[in-house]
């Protein structure tokens, strides 16, 4: 029987000699987390998209610069964040939190980019929204990557003030009872609730 290491490298080696089944593969595994990770660094939904995309095509490109499952994560990460950095120095208007964003992103801090790369915090954070009700998953994912105000968000979805507040205090709810029980370290609950809090 094959370890899990061993069908690693021959997942590898079928990736770097072309089988594009393999970049399916990949593509699968993360382009929902680098796409929330991009739209939380430009809030622009398209251009997030199509910097995802240009990600896994530069990935298909060096293809056989890789030999592991870890590289190919820091690698899809490391290009998202370079191309949003670039987006974000191309537009000239910019809302305080993305010259915020800006600013981090030119200091460079690749540890911090590598624990990003290298954990499944994403992944956990990905699939625990997609389990929310879907209103309150709605509601969310405009508030906190889309980055609209209540009001526009009541305005869209033809509901209230107050509903899209009860769907943003369930879901924060959710996703926080969810971290706990999967034992999230304590500085990755901190900065979560700090994220869950900036709104």
């Amino acid at each position: 029987m094959s370890s899990k290491v061993d069908i690693q490298k021959e997942q590898m080696d079928a990736f770097q000699k072309g089988d594009e089944g393999m970049l399916r593969f990949f593509f699968d595994l993360h382009h929902k987390s680098l796409r929330y990770f991009a739209l939380g660094l430009i809030a622009d939904e398209a251009e997030a998209e199509d910097i995802v995309s240009s990600c896994f095509v530069k990935l298909w490109q060096f293809r056989k610069q890789y030999t592991d499952f870890s590289k190919i994560k820091a690698f899809l990460y490391i290009s998202c964040r370079n191309a949003c950095l670039d987006h974000l120095k191309k537009i000239k208007r910019r809302k305080g939190w993305q010259d915020e964003y800006l600013r981090q992103l030119e200091d460079g801090d690749e540890r911090i980019l590598q624990q990003v790369a290298e954990s499944d915090y994403l992944d956990i954070i990905n699939k625990e929204i997609d389990g929310l009700p879907q209103k309150c998953g709605e509601v969310f994912k405009m508030l906190y990557f889309e980055h609209k105000k209540t009001d526009e968000i009541a305005l869209q979805l033809n509901i209230s003030v107050k509903t899209v507040r009860n769907h943003k205090a369930r879901a924060v709810e959710q996703l926080r009872h969810a971290f706990v029980e999967k034992g999230l370290p304590d500085a990755m609950m901190l900065a979560l609730i700090l994220f869950l809090n900036q709104k």
